[in-house]
């Protein structure tokens, strides 16, 4: 799931080599909390959020398919 969130997030930025992905996994959930440099976090949320929307789903729609837990991805600073 990282390299598809990586796939998607590194040709939107001007950064790639500061986009960061960590990974928290507890009883039911999995999440992905994707960090890119400051300057990048606009074309990576969009406007309105609508390309952080539908990075999340995609990511959603590929989880649902191949884990037995929740997934969920944030966009942090």
């Amino acid at each position: 799931m990282e390299e598809l969130i990586l796939t998607i997030v590194k040709p939107l930025v001007d950064y790639p080599e500061d986009v960061k992905i960590l990974v928290n996994e507890d009883e039911g959930r999995i999440t992905y909390q994707l960090s890119v440099h400051k300057e990048d976090m606009g074309k990576v949320i969009g406007k309105q959020g609508r390309v952080a929307k539908s990075i999340r789903t995609v990511v959603y729609a590929a989880a649902g398919s191949t884990q037995q837990k929740k997934v969920f991805l944030e966009i942090i600073d």
